[in-house]
């Protein structure tokens, strides 16, 4: 099976941020800080699709990014999934106006499962993915700053059950930090939901990617990196290729 690796942009006060344990740093060297263009030099890459964070969103506002991820969608002509500050179904409505193709929920599943219900009823397993962030086991919500003592796989368990078919697993704690993926916490959530499963974080090399791709029998179909990509840890359009031809098998 092939593996997707989907490159990803987090935007804050309209720059693309460099994040570090789920805390957004701004002015990071060597990064573009246009996110547009940043969405466009991956989509000369080759990304199959992009992955879109919105900080202001999470902490605050959900408009202030709109026009910007927009002008994004309209620019790649390939897939945009959107994540930030998803909370009612007015806020998922006026992101698919953008012209993404999923939302990524994750805060509103914990604090108000009604309006989840009501997102996920009214949108669909396709256009609506769980976001599942992890600290030592513990889901963590609110820009991955709350503790809710929700052991990650008895939600995913939950979520599963009723319809959910693609969760987005990440440690936290080695976001940004190209220590080394959390395979075994992707491994456990794809084996108590037994759905499509896209891993986040941690990853710095080839070695790294051919672990997570050997997770694919097992429902592990798609990787987002930020980071190692933008600091060029290995080469994006040859990692693209074997990754998407099935070569890493």
């Amino acid at each position: 099976m092939s593996l997707l690796v989907i490159p990803s942009i987090d935007i804050k006060n309209g720059k693309t941020v460099r994040t570090v344990q789920g805390i957004p740093e701004l002015g990071c060297a060597g990064y573009c800080d246009d996110p547009l263009e940043m969405a466009m030099i991956w989509r000369s890459e080759n990304a199959k699709m992009i992955h879109v964070v919105d900080f202001d969103g999470i902490y605050g506002s959900t408009s202030v990014n709109h026009s910007l991820i927009a002008q994004i969608c309209s620019s790649v002509i390939i897939p945009v999934e959107f994540t930030g500050g998803i909370r009612t179904v007015k806020d998922a409505e006026y992101a698919f106006d953008t012209g993404v193709c999923r939302v990524v929920v994750a805060s509103v599943v914990i604090e108000n499962r009604k309006e989840f219900y009501r997102i996920f009823d009214k949108f669909g397993p396709s256009k609506v993915v769980v976001g599942i962030d992890v600290i030592d086991n513990e889901v963590v919500i609110k820009g991955r700053k709350q503790k809710t003592g929700i052991h990650p796989a008895d939600l995913a368990s939950q979520l599963a059950g009723i319809g959910v078919n693609r969760f987005i697993v990440a440690d936290v704690l080695t976001n940004g930090m190209l220590g080394g993926p959390n395979i075994e916490l992707t491994r456990l959530i794809a084996e108590v939901t037994q759905k499509r499963i896209t891993h986040s974080g941690g990853i710095a090399n080839k070695e790294e990617l051919f672990a997570v791709n050997a997770l694919a029998s097992e429902g592990v179909d798609s990787v987002i990196i930020g980071r190692a990509l933008y600091e060029n840890r290995f080469p994006c359009q040859k990692i693209w290729r074997l990754a998407e031809s099935g070569l890493f098998d």
